[in-house]
């Protein structure tokens, strides 16, 4: 798996050295690293930073904690020199000559392995301090003449991480005097570039049970992996596998980590959620839409509606009375797309009791009711559901960004949009539907404007000020939550609109205005009247009084070699004494039924398995795909649905169709073998019967 990278990294072929060691030093254990970082906040990056540093036991210590920042950022150079000051202090505390100190950005950086890799490395350099490298000069150009030329690798030093005895990084901090906003770049380069003081592209590498960054330009695997400035984004494609946090053998490593449980709290302990609706073209299916919304399984005293809502007079049913309360923003306010939606924000920022802020555009079919609840569980300050458009490759995020901040296609976006990778992802773009925390914010996203922009679209500044921000935007593929409508040819000029959107959106359309019991015709499957209702009430207080149904297990003596490959939990017609009244019944009226469907097919309906089976959600509700041992079936409904049990049907994989309500007393018959693999649909509520036929085994 490969991916270009432009980044700093530590090995032996992309070293500035400092400090030349000719003595070669004993081998060290990983209690002589002590690695040391500045953090003023916890963000997003830093806890990654963490993870990654715990999964390879490097001991960590955290310098500026609570202090404000005044080092600056890539954005608006110089800076950094806060953290050249944190590390002069915290060295005049290291007593010990044979410290290897690691300093590295915490932000920015994972670690690929673990402290004896990482020392064996520095050793092999036979320096005493040793640099990571760039191919940029920063910050001064004019400096490049004095740099040394390499034979390989790269050329410019980089602040972002640098590793060293103690003793020699106190000598070589000695000088520093310099203000907290100073280039630490500047005064290290300084250094670098004085004779009297000198001394990537990456890929994914999965192994077993590992996942590894490669540098394929020198083919070395790099302990550390810091990606700076403009390749923060790469590091944030690398942080979603490294270290083993997706790998193929084990998917996602740490999907259930730090979950916010909702499971056993009363309705008033849920958080707060402020939705945020917004209608900025008309768009169809929108009365679907708020039923939708509606049915969410989250209680309705705890959720607040903002809207936004620039289409006239198409709807009405917001169904605000079942809500904690509604903000309505109608067109005749003349407020712009993008102010809108910072509104919203400010409503749950404004808001004490606002916990989350969740952002949904009106063409999204939310068709999991679980979305909220499972977006709010998996805890992120900034998470969004996948959705795509049926039958496309489309969907609400990108994987990566090109050149100029637009779509570009990441190595493993298709395997998430189609579900052969499946986890949280750390992605640079998402649009349509989001959770926010309100913290977040409060504090990181607390700028007015934060969808303004002279050259971007509102989605697109959005998403590139949360980045700049430091906050990762993750989405979620682990469960199936719903699709986005297309809405570029959406008429609105006849009386029910949504009549013509049968090629634009077939699938909502089907949901919308074809009856729930249609099925498609599956081939060679037939279904006829044959039982009356006392036959079937009959049958089924019989196999209840016998009472002696099996334990669904695949050991069965019933039946010929003992062993049932797909059980149910049945009572055999000769354990009732019903085998011979059962042969005849098939006889007389289901072989000429057979006979007249399968032309040239003639049956004595023989049969060794004739039985009643018995479907609750607490029992067996379902069974699991299937050949019947026949050469065809028949399956009587004894039972009605929607009446007597909810759920239930036969589905037939190889065409993609189901029969979904069968009748009381109606037949189904199809061939048992080869063609015709199917399953029971789980039966979700009550107790369903049918009575099963294997004929002509």
């Amino acid at each position: 798996i490969e991916t270009r990278i432009d980044v700093t990294l530590f090995n032996s072929r992309l070293c500035l050295e400092i400090l030349s060691d000719p003595h070669r030093r004993a081998a060290m254990r990983d209690s002589h690293l002590l690695v040391l970082t500045v953090a003023t906040q916890e963000t997003d990056g830093f806890r990654r930073f963490l993870r990654s540093a715990k999964h390879f036991n490097y001991t960590i210590r955290v310098l500026g904690k609570g202090e404000t920042w005044k080092g600056g950022d890539y954005m608006s150079p110089p800076g950094g020199g806060q953290k050249v000051r944190l590390l002069k202090s915290a060295l005049e505390d290291i007593q010990e000559e044979n410290k290897v100190i690691l300093f590295v950005d915490s932000y920015d950086v994972i670690f690929s392995s673990g402290p004896k890799e990482l020392l064996k490395k520095f050793q092999q350099a036979k320096h005493r301090v040793v640099f990571s490298a760039e191919t940029l000069i920063w910050p001064d150009r004019h400096l490049e003449d004095k740099h040394p030329h390499v034979r390989e690798g790269k050329r410019f030093l980089g602040a972002g991480g640098f590793i060293g005895y103690a003793p020699n990084l106190k000598q070589m901090l000695s000088d520093w005097s310099g203000a907290d906003s100073d280039s630490d770049q500047l005064f290290f380069t300084k250094i670098y570039i004085n004779p009297e003081k000198r001394v990537n592209e990456v890929m994914l590498k999965f192994e077993d049970g590992r996942v590894r960054a490669r540098n394929v330009l020198y083919d070395t695997l790099p302990v550390i992996v810091h990606g700076n400035g403009p390749t923060k984004l790469q590091i944030n494609y690398l942080g979603n596998y490294i270290p083993n946090l997706w790998m193929f053998e084990t998917g996602c490593t740490i999907c259930n980590e730090d979950l916010r449980p909702l499971s056993g709290l009363q309705e008033s302990e849920y958080p707060v959620v402020v939705i945020g609706i917004f209608i900025q073209q008309p768009t169809p299916f929108v009365t679907v839409f708020f039923e939708r919304l509606l049915n969410l399984k989250y209680p309705k005293n705890r959720l607040r509606l903002f809207i936004y809502n620039q289409v006239k007079c198409i709807f009405n049913k917001y169904h605000e009375s079942e809500y904690q309360g509604v903000k309505l923003i109608g067109p005749e306010e003349d407020i712009d797309p993008e102010t809108s939606r910072d509104i919203g924000f400010d409503m749950c920022r404004e808001d004490i009791d606002c916990v989350y802020f969740f952002s949904i555009d009106v063409d999204v079919v939310l068709k999991n009711r679980d979305t909220l609840r499972i977006l709010i569980e998996l805890n992120k300050p900034f998470i969004a559901p996948m959705m795509s458009k049926p039958g496309r490759l489309w969907t609400n995020f990108w994987g990566a960004l090109s050149a100029d901040g637009y779509y570009a296609r990441s190595e493993d976006y298709v395997d998430i949009v189609q579900g052969r990778r499946v986890g949280l992802w750390n992605v640079p773009y998402v649009s349509n539907i989001f959770l926010i925390k309100a913290d977040t914010l409060r504090t990181d996203l607390k700028d007015p404007d934060l969808f303004e922009s002279e050259t971007l679209d509102a989605d697109m500044a959005f998403c590139s000020k949360v980045r700049d921000k430091g906050v990762f935007m993750f989405v979620t593929n682990m469960h199936t939550f719903g699709r986005v409508l297309s809405t570029e040819n959406y008429q609105t000029n006849h009386l029910h609109n949504d009549l013509w959107q049968i090629f634009e959106n077939p699938v909502e359309w089907e949901e919308r205005y074809i009856h729930e019991n249609y099925s498609k015709p599956c081939p060679d499957v037939y279904w006829f009247p044959v039982f009356t209702d006392v036959a079937c009430k009959h049958l089924i207080e019989e196999m209840e009084h016998f009472g002696q149904w099996s334990g669904g297990g695949n050991v069965d003596k019933r039946i010929q070699g003992g062993y049932e490959n797909v059980p149910t939990i049945d009572i055999h017609m000769n354990q009732v004494g019903y085998d011979k009244e059962w042969h005849k019944f098939l006889l007389d009226y289901v072989a000429p039924v057979t006979e007249k469907m399968y032309p040239g097919y003639f049956t004595r309906a023989q049969f060794d398995l004739a039985f009643v089976v018995r479907y609750k959600p607490d029992e067996q509700p379902a069974l699991s795909p299937h050949h019947d041992a026949s050469t065809f079936t028949i399956n009587i409904a004894l039972n009605q649905v929607g009446v007597d049990y909810q759920g239930g049907g036969c589905r037939f994989l190889r065409y993609n169709c189901s029969v979904t309500a069968p009748r009381r007393g109606w037949a189904l018959m199809h061939p048992g073998r080869l063609t015709h693999y199917h399953e029971g649909l789980p039966t979700v509520e009550g107790v369903r019967y049918i009575s099963v036929s294997f004929v002509d085994p």
